[in-house]
């Protein structure tokens, strides 16, 4: 089927390397929802299970309209997407607050909540592509960079005030990635770059105990305010938990199920944030390597299509997925580890989430559009 936006017979160019590496992390979430879910001597198929597999065959939709349908065509409705994203993360203020935050919309025709904040985060990459692109020959002006830059900073806003910093902070590298390929003025990326290590290193000498959490409150406080400065402390109850966690699976893991700190729920979010501290503690080290050579395989499959990518946009696009799957690995698995705060960042494709699920779907068809397209002019 053929129209002016969609061809069907784009499905036989796509990277089918992809498809079993998709696939295969969907069936490891499927596995850690039901250990995380249920109890040891319950079945496999939990409530929460059946939610995942809606969200999943819905995402699967999306995935295959997304490859068929012709990236190019997203200038055309960059600003309309745009500003619906900005519609409904303003909307949020006005909705009723779930566990005291405000970043979900409950729709009746749908089994879960929709996060636009997931969705957001592809919308940004759109939106910058679509400017970076424009503004190629002008790339090195500071003006390019101001206006760029505010594109970004609008949602990023919008999301820290509901609040929500993980999801917030990960348009950060985002966009820093974005300005890289898109050739920003070099001065900004510098400084960009700067402050983005300044902040990694504090936040690692935080962590790793070379800077006492207590002794630097009174400096740091007077920049911040007390309850973000405690996102910060490595001792909460869930960085110990999922660092004990990890640390029970040892090398082969207890074994599907035979988890006792998982399966006495003493690890918080076992299905959402600690999904790879769950399936670390069942499978252990060996386990953990095999999930993250899925990642790396699947950010290493996305960094490819930047590199056969045919016109600007389409790298700047790819760029940006690319950027955006890679960010949302090492947050997770650095939260998990006791590396970086816990700050709610989902690990894609594996923890429990609709509109994680949606809004990673979406951005691999895209990036399947591309790949396709990549002997097109």
């Amino acid at each position: 089927m053929k129209t002016l936006f969609f061809d069907s017979r784009n499905l036989s160019r796509l990277d089918y390397k992809i498809l079993p590496v998709i696939i295969t992390l969907m069936v490891v979430s499927l596995l850690i929802i039901s250990a995380s879910t249920g109890s040891v001597e319950g079945g496999f198929f939990t409530p929460t299970v059946k939610k995942q597999l809606r969200a999943f065959a819905i995402g699967s939709g999306f995935f295959l309209f997304f490859s068929c349908f012709d990236y190019r065509k997203l200038r055309e409705w960059t600003w309309v997407l745009y500003a619906i994203t900005l519609l409904l993360l303003i909307g949020l203020f006005f909705t009723t607050p779930i566990q005291n935050v405000r970043r979900w919309y409950r729709l009746p025709l749908l089994p879960f909540a929709f996060q636009p904040s997931e969705c957001a985060k592809i919308v940004v990459v759109i939106a910058l592509s679509w400017f970076l692109e424009r503004r190629a020959n002008y790339a090195s002006h500071f003006s390019t960079a101001i206006s760029a830059g505010l594109i970004a900073l609008i949602p990023f806003l919008l999301i820290l005030k509901q609040p929500d910093l993980g999801t917030a902070l990960v348009l950060y590298p985002i966009t820093l990635g974005m300005f890289y390929f898109g050739g920003i003025n070099r001065h900004v990326l510098r400084a960009m770059s700067v402050g983005s290590i300044a902040m990694l290193v504090f936040v690692f000498l935080m962590f790793s105990g070379v800077l006492s959490h207590e002794e630097m409150r009174p400096t740091v406080t007077k920049f911040i305010k007390d309850y973000q400065y405690e996102r910060l402390n490595p001792s909460t109850y869930h960085q110990n938990a999922a660092k004990t966690a990890i640390a029970l699976g040892s090398l082969t893991g207890s074994g599907f199920k035979k988890s006792e700190f998982t399966g006495q729920k003493w690890l918080p979010f076992g299905h959402t944030d600690s999904v790879f501290c769950v399936f670390t503690e069942e499978f252990g080290l060996i386990g953990a390597l095999f999930v993250l050579s899925l990642y790396f395989a699947l950010i290493y499959f996305s960094f490819q299509v930047t590199a056969v990518a045919k016109d600007l946009f389409g790298c700047l696009l790819s760029s940006g997925i690319a950027v955006y799957l890679s960010m949302h690995v090492l947050i997770n698995v650095g939260m998990m580890t006791g590396f970086l705060p816990i700050t709610g960042v989902p690990l894609i494709l594996v923890s429990e989430g609709g509109s994680s699920i949606f809004a990673t779907m979406i951005a691999l068809g895209i990036l399947q559009s591309i790949y396709s397209r990549r002997y097109m002019f």
